[in-house]
Parts: structure tokens; C-alpha cells; sequence
């Protein structure tokens, strides 16, 4: 049976007493309402150093029982940063840690029209640092009595410019990977030529994005959610299907590929031109 709100908003409200925990959101596919019967519920704890990591140890084994774990900031790596997974009432909780201070640092370098992809394992792009903005932007708030949360959500819900237009202007990478990947046909090296098509879509999607002003936070179903975007190009998804589909040794098949998603960045160009002005 899934988590009623009651019982989230009862254990949010017990995680917040946690010295360092300033409040907690309801995130993911759950807050947008986009999920599955089966998803996970992903919760956000947002803290301010030092959290107490063994008190929130202790809270976690007594709700959820022995078999939970959570780890010290950082522990999933610099950007995932930490958190737990649980079983909560027969459903799977991950609690997501995000230090809010540095929350604010990332707005603060989005409204200026600055942003990275950052090494991350299970992030073969890369991870966003705006995500964090777009993940409390999107989220429930589950609980905020210093109502912190609440002033930075209604701030962070506008998307900001200058973050559109840079994420635009990063079409140029994409270019970029289109004519180094021609290098690598005569080598039949597909999995470099993959590599980089895997890259050029990434650009463009999250420039879609920035152009339709609509938060991408995830690479899982990036490719699907640019698609869906008012005025994204042709056959979105169709057209990426067929350029993955054509990767291997011949050098013709790679060509054909390349081919493809170059026409692919022209149209997402000419789409983002469209949608920004």
C-alpha cells in the first residue's frame, strides 16, 4: 500500500527535529505526479552543516528497521551527496541530502548564466549543478517551519534567463563533438563515435530545455521529456532511436549516424531560436 500523506508529512516532521535538517520536500516523479505504481518515494533533506548524522541514523533504524542505512554528506559522491534508503511501511524511501547553503550558491551562479556538467558516477553526462535548483522548484514541501524552503521555491520556480540563453549558446560543444566523432570513422570506433552522440544529445536536450524554460533534471528519460517540448524538432525521439540504432563497426552505418544527429543539433538550433525569442 503506497505512503499516504499523513504518514510522510508524520515521518517528515520527525526528521526535522534532526539537528542540521532545515526542512524536507517530497521529490521526483511522486511531486510532479509523473510517477509509477512502483517508484520509489524520494525525499529531500535539505541541512546546514553539521548534520547529525547518528541521530539521523537512529530515527531511520526506528522507523524503518535495522536492515536501514545513511550515510555522511558526501558519501554518494560531491554532487549526489548523501542520503539513505529505506523501507518505510512496505514502500522504498531514499532520503536525499542537499546542503541548502550551497543550494543557494548554485541559484545564485544560474541567474548569472553559469552552470557545469560535473563527474558523478551513474551520471554519464555529467551532473547538473542547476538541478539542484530545478529539484526544490518542482518539489512538494513536505515540512519548513523556518520557511526557508518556501522563499527560496518561489523564487527558484522562475527560470532564470541568462541560465536559458547559456544553455543555448552550449550548442556549440555540440558542433564541436559532431567533428571530432568524423574522426574516429575511418577507425571504426564505435564505441567512441557512441560516446560522443551519447554527449551531443545530452547538449541539446538540456538546451531545449533551457530554451522552453522547463527544468531537466535527470538524463534517465531526458531524450523523451525534449521530445514532448512545444516546438522541439521533428520526430525528437524517433530520429536519436535511429542514430543509437546505427552504431557499429561499418563506416558507412557510423557515417549515417553521425549524419543524423548533426542534423539533429541544426534543427534543435533552429528550434531553441525559435522558442527564446
Amino acid at each position: 500500500m503506497p505512503l499516504t500523506d499523513a504518514r510522510l508529512i508524520e515521518v517528515a516532521e520527525r526528521v526535522a527535529e534532526v539537528p542540521g535538517v532545515v526542512g524536507i520536500v517530497l521529490g521526483g516523479s511522486r511531486a510532479r505526479g509523473a510517477h509509477a505504481p512502483d517508484s520509489d518515494t524520494d525525499v529531500g533533506l535539505y541541512y546546514r552543516s553539521p548534520l547529525d548524522v547518528d541521530g539521523l541514523d537512529r530515527l531511520a533504524k526506528s522507523i524503518a528497521g535495522p536492515a536501514a542505512m545513511v550515510t555522511a554528506p558526501g558519501g554518494w559522491g560531491p554532487w549526489v551527496d548523501g542520503g539513505g534508503w529505506l523501507k518505510i511501511d512496505g514502500n522504498a524511501v531514499d532520503w536525499i541530502y542537499r546542503d541548502l547553503d550551497r543550494v543557494q550558491a548554485v541559484w545564485a551562479d544560474a541567474e548569472r548564466g553559469r552552470f557545469g556538467f560535473h563527474v558523478q558516477s551513474g551520471h554519464p553526462l555529467g551532473f547538473p549543478d542547476f538541478a539542484y535548483v530545478g529539484e526544490l522548484a518542482l518539489s512538494r514541501i513536505l515540512v519548513d517551519h523556518t520557511g526557508e524552503l518556501t522563499e527560496a521555491q518561489s523564487r527558484m520556480r522562475e527560470y532564470p534567463p541568462k541560465l536559458a540563453e547559456a544553455l543555448v549558446a552550449a550548442l556549440w560543444e555540440a558542433d564541436f563533438l559532431i567533428a571530432v566523432a568524423r574522426k574516429a570513422v575511418s577507425r571504426a570506433d564505435s564505441a567512441y563515435v557512441a560516446g560522443c552522440l551519447f554527449r551531443v544529445i545530452g547538449v541539446c536536450a538540456h538546451a531545449l530545455h533551457g530554451a522552453a524554460r522547463e527544468w531537466l533534471i535527470n538524463e534517465k528519460g531526458a531524450v523523451a521529456a525534449a521530445a514532448a517540448l512545444p516546438g522541439a524538432p521533428d520526430r525528437f525521439r524517433e530520429r536519436v532511436d535511429q542514430a543509437f540504432g546505427s552504431l557499429d563497426g561499418d563506416p558507412l552505418r557510423l557515417t549515417a549516424a553521425i549524419d543524423t544527429a548533426a542534423d539533429l543539433v541544426l534543427d534543435t538550433a533552429d528550434a531553441c531560436a525559435m522558442m527564446i525569442r
